[in-house]
């Protein structure tokens, strides 16, 4: 890197409330050489809420100029230029415009940081009440049917807490399929309008959430799954937990319905093996 390459800045901006913003935001919005914006108007807004305006040029960067405008601002980069990058919200980069920049601008020996600040991932993860430790992100699962269900295939062992981004006109679509693939029982939590006037999350299995999302749902959506648990390796070895859930009052052929779906086993063989032990 030579003294007079530039800074490439990856600005973080608020998933809903603009509060949210990190302080150095604004004084990256105004000071910055170039601020390249997903979208402009959105942008002028964010300053609006900052009380801030850019001193330098303003630029769309977005999903269908990505491609094209990534050489223009890597060659400004190249000329010392400080340049800022937002997306409507959240971290750039991050199942939003920013990638490809990052990668040429590293392959250019250019300086990359960022802004910290809010992230839908991290939030959705806090308040889903699912196990946090270790997860992974996932982001838009493929818009048709077959892709999405091989896709959901894949994650079925995933032991992770996983993390997905879904539009409102395909949430139920998603969930019914992420059902199918993790069994209905799996829990789960539907955030959406996080940080927002409107904002709510709904806990329970993928099936439950899936007939609630039939009724419309509405706002920027984050959906935390839980990640599979260990796979019985046999009939014998989960046994004795139908049997307790059973004399705790559920149904066996519910039961063995839920384990069969977390394990993989064979419903009927866990319900014969059952009735066995009840009559031996």
């Amino acid at each position: 890197m030579t003294a007079s390459t530039g800074v490439l800045v990856l600005a973080a901006t608020p998933i809903g409330d603009p509060r949210d913003a990190a302080p150095r935001l604004g004084q990256e919005l105004a000071t910055a050489d170039v601020v390249a914006a997903e979208d402009t108007r959105r942008l002028k807004r964010l300053c609006a809420d900052l009380g801030v305006t850019p001193r330098g040029a303003v630029l769309s960067y977005h999903e269908h100029n990505e491609t094209s405008r990534t050489p223009e601002l890597v060659d400004r980069l190249r000329a010392g230029e400080r340049v800022v990058v937002v997306t409507d919200a959240g971290m750039p980069s991050v199942s939003d415009p920013g990638y490809r920049l990052v990668s040429a601008a590293v392959e250019a020996d250019v300086v990359v940081t960022c802004v910290p600040g809010p992230s839908a991932v991290l939030m959705a993860l806090a308040v889903s009440g699912l196990p946090v430790d270790r997860f992974c992100f996932e982001g838009f699962l493929p818009r048709k049917g077959g892709e999405r269900s091989r896709a959901l295939a894949a994650l079925a062992d995933e032991r992770r807490t996983m993390v997905f981004f879904e539009a409102p006109h395909r949430i139920e679509a998603a969930l019914r399929a992420m059902a199918d693939a993790f069994g209905p029982q799996r829990p789960a939590a539907v955030c959406r309008e996080l940080t927002k006037t409107y904002e709510e999350v709904r806990r329970g299995g993928l099936a439950e959430l899936a007939d609630w999302a039939a009724e419309g749902v509405r706002g920027e959506i984050t959906v935390v799954v839980g990640g599979a648990t260990a796979r019985a390796t046999s009939v014998e070895e989960v046994l004795p937990g139908i049997q307790e859930r059973v004399a705790a009052g559920e149904r066996l052929k519910d039961v063995c319905a839920d384990v069969a779906a977390q394990t993989g086993l064979s419903k009927k063989a866990l319900y014969d093996a059952a009735l066995a032990a009840r009559q031996a």
